[in-house]
């Protein structure tokens, strides 16, 4: 059994704000919203796996992101004009310490960073999103986590980065890349997961702690999702079966 991916959330001072910047970037729409939380979709064919979701929260953003996303393009005309279509919704070129490198680093109007990458061979199946990437000391550790978590195979390695992918090779990757930076702070950007439809949440969040996940309380009070941290302590919620 595992769970399957299912969202990519940020926590946002204004989740309607930050969901229209993401729907405008990426040509996708809401697919739900109330004052607290906004869902944005991809078109079906777009091989997108996950909603993305906006939460309202009001902590600060401190430092970098744990978690980003990469957009891909198709040529270096195509790059330049997702920047330049960034840049006039709102989005600011940043240093995270990239030194001349093809890809662009930007972060949106709360401050998440994201990267539009070059061309890239690997990426033509996934859709306007290439990655969800994720820092990690231990690329492969807590890569080889995420595969038993979610059952999508280790693809790449690397010295510095180890990569997941759909079984079926569509949609985004899931890429780890080597930081010296252990997590410190909760992530501002997080994955859920889900069991299928007639598996028990419950077994697999005890699953999840036998990989080495475990069990956090961030104050989510009374709630129907459990919150648990990976191998690294990044905060991740299983939520009932879907």
């Amino acid at each position: 059994m595992s769970t399957r991916l299912c969202n990519v959330v940020t926590d946002a001072a204004d989740p309607a704000a930050l969901a229209g910047f993401w729907v405008d970037l990426l040509g996708w729409q809401v697919s739900d919203a109330d004052a607290d939380v906004v869902s944005v979709v991809a078109p079906p064919d777009d091989g997108w796996r996950f909603d993305l979701d906006f939460i309202r929260t009001a902590g600060p953003k401190v430092g970098k992101n744990r978690v980003h996303l990469d957009l891909s393009s198709a040529s270096p005309d195509h790059q330049a004009a997702i920047v330049a279509h960034a840049e006039s919704l709102g989005a600011t070129r940043v240093d995270v310490g990239q030194v001349n490198v093809p890809w662009v680093v930007l972060a949106d109007p709360e401050g998440n960073e994201f990267c539009v990458l070059e061309h890239r061979p690997e990426y033509v199946a996934s859709g306007a999103v290439a990655a969800v990437v994720v820092d990690a000391v231990d690329p492969l550790r807590l890569a080889e986590f995420w595969s038993a978590a979610s059952g999508w195979p280790v693809l790449t390695t690397t010295e510095s980065t180890a990569s997941l992918r759909a079984p079926d090779g569509r949609g985004p990757w899931l890429e780890f890349i080597r930081t010296g930076e252990p997590h410190r702070v909760k992530n501002r950007v997080h994955l859920d997961v889900a069991p299928l439809v007639g598996d028990d949440q419950w077994a697999e969040v005890s699953r999840l702690v036998e990989l080495g996940a475990r069990k956090v309380d961030i104050g989510q009070g009374s709630v129907h999702w459990q919150v648990m941290a990976d191998v690294e302590g990044n905060e991740f919620c299983v939520l009932t079966p879907r």
